[in-house]
This record gives C-alpha cells, structure tokens and sequence, in this order.
C-alpha cells in the first residue's frame, strides 16, 4: 500500500480494496478460514453454540491501556464467555473514513491480531466499507463472536437464586475513568489505565472447577451498579452489596470524587460478575485470584428473596461504611458518551 492515508478506492470492491485485504487484514489475522477468501467462513464447532455481535466507537481511538481494536476482540471474546462458553471464532467489520491515517489503521489492526492471539480465538471473516469525509468519525468497528458452550446449565441473568453470593473479579470503573480522562486532557496523581482483558480462561477455569455457576455478565456501559439492576430484574430477586467491600482503585476514587462521579456506574472492559452458590464462593474466589485478571477479586454481597430483607424484587441495596442502606438505582443518562 502506497497511500499514506485511506482513500475512497479501497473501499471500492476492486484492486485497492484486494490489496488492503492482503497487505493488511491478512498479514494480521492470518488464518486459513480467513485466507480462503469466500464469503463467509465454515465453522468446526460441535454441540450448543453462543453467539453475540457489538460495535466500538471509542474516543479517544488509543487509550492507556488499549485502542479500539483491543476493545473490539476483548469486548464481544467476553460478552461469549460470559454465555458459559469458549470463544472460537470471531468476524470484524469495519467501517472507515476516507483520509484515515493508514499507520493509524495498521496500529489498531495490528493490536486486534495480537489480541485475538491473547484470547484464543480465530478472525475468520470479516468486511470493510470506506466512506467519504464526515459520514464517519474515523473508525467504527463492529465484532460477532461465536463460541462453544461449556457449562451445562449455562448461566443467564434470570439465575439467580437466593443464598447465592456475588462476585467481582477486579477493581471498578478503570476503563470509564482512563478514556474521559484521556479525552479531556486530565491527570491524576497515580495514572489510571484501561482494565480491557479477555476473560474466557478465567471462565473456563470457574466453568469446570466449580461446576455451579448461576450469571455471568461483564459490568460494561452503565458499570457495576446497572449490570447487577439488570440481573435482580431478571431473576425477581433483591441483591445487597456492601459498599466497603467494593473494589476500587485508589486513583479512580480520587479521580470520580474530583470530578462528581460514581465508578459504580463507570464502565469496565476486564471484569466479569459472577454469582453462584454460598457453598462454592470461596472456591471461585481463589480461581479469580489465580488467574492473570482476577488478582483483586473479592465478594461483594448475596442474593436474598424479595421479603428477606431490605428492598424489593428487582432492586440492588447497598450497606454503606456507617451500617446504613441506600438503594443502588440503574444509570440514568450518560455518564461519559462514545465509552466503548
């Protein structure tokens, strides 16, 4: 490629487009489904499948931490996992705007193949549209992940049972708080930095170690406090967390008590919720701190039966340092826009 910036033609189905495909997609993703150049990709997977996409249209487009590329594959290689499964295959599409630094495409390619290799799962088709100036704010990327399911029942966010305890698997709004700091310029004594991470031999690990588990779910946009509002809605059950048990940065909650916000409510690329049994909490929680991402692990609450104590189905309560409760509502509005 000796264009310096991407142009219009390589969008356009013909030679350029074939050139960018070879010199750049398959040079980073190499793989034999991709390079067989059809349409789509046949895939060897036996048994139940997941499945789920996502787009990314992050800004900054790099990040401490990662870029849009790293989030892409990490995003929708957990959101599989988080189903029970081990994610296999993934597809990417990409939309581009024309005049795009063609060193800037290659260092997000280059980061999404080496994230992929990281998780283990294979790019095996993919599409790339390049539209005029203005249509697009440089690169949107869209990810579909497949994967086998392992766990037999798979979890799902109407599981949860009462006695069960709640997990985390890490410190709370990294992510959210590094891309507005990133954004606007901002620095803090202790630097912050992106917590974006494959999650799916964590999983894998929790999957067959503990054989138990009820939901799974990656505390992303809304943070902590929405994702786990979701899944008491989904079960009809009341979650009580206790708030000084919450792991959270000491950077991040100096940095949200500087600038008026909640990381409960900040978005994470790295950390998984888990809930499961009393009995195999403390279990899962030494698979969490074994592995490369879980070292901050820690329980956080229980699940209770709508009348067992404070709240009512579908609401989170959080016992704060002093002994009292609050209710821990859903994100209302948009904290930070264009997060992930």
């Amino acid at each position: 490629m000796t264009a310096e910036t991407l142009l219009l033609d390589y969008g356009s189905g013909g030679r350029a487009s074939q050139r960018l495909i070879a010199e750049l997609f398959f040079k980073h993703f190499d793989n034999p489904y991709l390079t067989a150049m059809n349409d789509g990709a046949v895939l060897d997977i036996r048994g139940p499948v997941a499945m789920s996409t996502d787009s990314y249209t992050v800004d900054p487009l790099f990040f401490p931490g990662g870029d849009i590329g790293t989030l892409a594959v990490h995003g929708t290689v957990n959101d599989v996992a988080m189903m029970g499964a081990r994610p296999a295959y993934l597809s990417c599409g990409f939309i581009l705007e024309e005049g795009l630094p063609m060193e800037t495409l290659e260092r997000i390619v280059t980061s999404m193949g080496l994230a992929a290799r990281e998780s283990g799962v294979l790019i095996v088709t993919g599409d790339t549209k390049v539209v005029p100036r203005g249509c697009v704010d440089k690169i949107f990327i869209n990810t579909t992940g497949v994967g086998e399911i392992i766990a037999d029942p798979a979890p799902a966010g109407d599981k949860a049972r009462p006695g069960d305890v709640i997990l985390v698997s890490g410190t709370m709004g990294d992510h959210g708080l590094t891309i507005l700091s990133h954004r606007e310029g901002l620095s803090f004594a202790t630097d912050v930095a992106s917590d974006s991470a494959p999650l799916a031999r964590m999983v894998e690990r929790l999957t067959y170690e503990t054989g138990s588990i009820h939901v799974l779910r990656d505390p992303t946009r809304g943070g902590l406090a929405t994702t786990l509002n979701e899944i008491a809605a989904q079960s009809g059950m009341v979650f009580t967390i206790r708030e000084e048990d919450i792991p959270v940065r000491e950077s991040v909650r100096s940095g949200c008590s500087f600038l008026g916000l909640d990381p409960l409510y900040l978005a994470n690329e790295g950390k998984l919720i888990c809930i499961l049994p009393a009995d195999k909490a403390q279990q899962a929680l030494e698979i969490m701190r074994q592995t490369q991402f879980g070292g901050d692990a820690a329980v956080i609450g229980q699940v209770l039966a709508p009348g067992d104590g404070p709240g009512k189905a579908g609401q989170v309560v959080m016992q704060t340092p002093l002994g009292g409760h609050r209710l821990l509502n859903m994100l209302e509005g948009e904290q930070l826009p264009r997060i992930c």
